[in-house]
């Protein structure tokens, strides 16, 4: 595509050099991937400065750059190089707006679902995915755990990707007769702009509690950049929300969108009522005015019974049957690392994603529910740690809820990134009230010394990582895996 041709549908930019002779084949803000077909922008980064890597970028043979309006670049790298410099109020702004035109507009060319929420999307997405899949649509889907595009599945890096990327792969999803995508949307990709300028038909809230204060900084910011999604919404899209959540009012004030509310209050148009739940899976009636269906999923625990349901109130908005809402549901046994169940063995090995205070609770408050109903109670024992680099605040409060939620706890190291593994374990020692626990920095020692030295019978939650394949210590990345290593120890103990 020549350059002129994105920029003429362009707002705001100042452009130095001669655009209308210069063709452009790919977009990246990665210097590494540059070469004389790209447009390259130069993004301010939280480490590195893309700025920094123009010299390099041009030396490529680049010849169309989009840079900061503030930056001071020299015009004769530029002029002597025949490169095209494009000035801008904020790259990653123009990023979106570019990789939209780019792409010849894709989301307005299929159906776009978003969620968002602390907790959920990533269940939340796989359901209704499924539930589309059930009823004979073609969907993909653009997530924490991978990207899914017709047969082909991609590893994911980020919850929602780059913009360039997201453009790409909703591109290659209309060139493929993809007719949805449904779409993770974290707070991150809301406050940097990555998905600006995406058409909406859906966008789903699940809930909000505190994350992410280390990007944040309060929950009011956060709120905020969750807020985006609903305000730029179509007047006749939807938004679609968990009514029993105390922030839905803020965060929809000022929405445009048809508002449909699921929850178990009984006042909403989707209502979750009857709901029971086991290590088998779970179950509630869903009802709407004098219609009402009962759902069985094998995901389980209340925060999946609240997945479902927003799940099954898009598939009832889309006018989709009740089989085939329910069959979508029934047909998804499991999802990578979201209260998944070890099958096989007499000990009840659950691994979660619960990377936060309020989803570790209710990770545990879950395993207690059904133990309750046991009719002879099992041993809790959780396998923790907590993340470096990122929000202090939740370490001890998940130190204290899973001391007091559990049996016994080993407290472990995560992913520490250029932390001290020992330093995040005293933040989270710091909440701890009670003496039920051990500390063991090494996380496959303290999953074997868990599983090994527990009763038959005893019920493990090890949180924290889910799906995620690997470790990063002092910036090294390694393979580990919580399922893999607790597989591994399980064998050894029916051997």
């Amino acid at each position: 595509m020549r350059l002129v041709e994105i920029l003429n549908n362009v707002s705001n930019v100042q452009v130095k050099g001669l655009p209308d002779q210069i063709d452009i084949s790919k977009l990246s803000i990665d210097s590494r991937e540059a070469d004389a077909d790209t447009l390259f922008f130069a993004i301010k980064g939280f480490k590195v400065d893309g700025h920094n890597f123009i010299p390099e970028v041009i030396s490529k043979g680049t010849k169309a750059i989009v840079a900061d309006k503030n930056s001071s670049l020299p015009d004769d790298l530029f002029r002597i190089n025949e490169c095209a410099l494009i000035l801008v109020d904020d790259t990653r702004k123009s990023l979106a707006e570019i990789s939209n035109i780019f792409y010849d507009r894709p989301s307005r060319r299929l159906k776009l679902i978003g969620i968002t929420g602390t907790k959920g999307k990533t269940t939340t997405s796989y359901l209704i995915k499924n539930i589309l899949d059930n009823a004979g649509f073609n969907s993909g889907l653009i997530g924490t755990v991978e990207n899914i595009i017709g047969e082909e599945k991609i590893t994911s890096r980020l919850t929602t990707p780059e913009s360039h990327e997201i453009n790409y792969y909703l591109s290659e999803m209309v060139n493929k007769g993809i007719e949805f995508c449904v779409m993770e949307i974290s707070s991150h990709s809301l406050a940097l702009h990555r998905v600006d300028y995406l058409d909406f038909d859906f966008a789903v809230f699940t809930n909000l509690t505190s994350d992410h204060m280390d990007f944040h900084e309060s929950k009011e910011h956060y709120l905020k950049s969750k807020k985006i999604l609903f305000d730029n919404l179509r007047e006749d899209a939807f938004a679609v929300f968990n009514a029993d959540d105390e922030n839905c009012s803020e965060l929809l004030k000022d929405s445009k969108a048809h508002l449909v509310s699921y929850g178990a209050n009984g006042k909403c148009d989707f209502n979750i009522s009857d709901s029971t739940y086991d290590f088998e899976g779970s179950q509630f009636v869903f009802s709407s005015g004098n219609k009402s269906k009962k759902i069985r999923t094998s995901l389980i625990g209340e925060f999946n019974i609240y997945n479902a349901a927003a799940a099954a109130s898009v598939g009832s908005i889309l006018g989709l049957n009740q089989d085939q809402i329910t069959g979508g549901i029934a047909n998804l046994k499991s999802i990578k690392g979201r209260f998944e169940v070890i099958p096989g063995f007499e000990k009840k090995v659950i691994i979660d994603f619960s990377h936060t205070a309020d989803s570790l609770k209710e990770a545990l408050l879950a395993v207690n529910e059904i133990n309750n109903k046991l009719s002879q109670k099992k041993e809790i024992i959780t396998v923790f740690g907590c993340g470096g680099n990122r929000d202090k605040t939740k370490r001890p409060l998940m130190g204290k809820y899973a001391t007091d939620l559990s049996d016994y706890v080993f407290i472990t190291s995560d992913n520490p990134r250029e932390e001290e593994p020992m330093s995040i374990i005293n933040d989270i020692l710091n909440g701890v009230e009670k003496n039920n626990y051990q500390v063991l920095e090494d996380r496959e020692e303290a999953i074997k010394t868990a599983i090994i030295n527990s009763k038959q019978d005893s019920i493990i939650l090890i949180s924290g990582k889910g799906h995620e394949t690997y470790q990063i210590v002092k910036g090294v990345k390694s393979h580990f895996s919580d399922r893999e290593t607790a597989e591994k120890y399980l064998k050894q103990c029916q051997n």
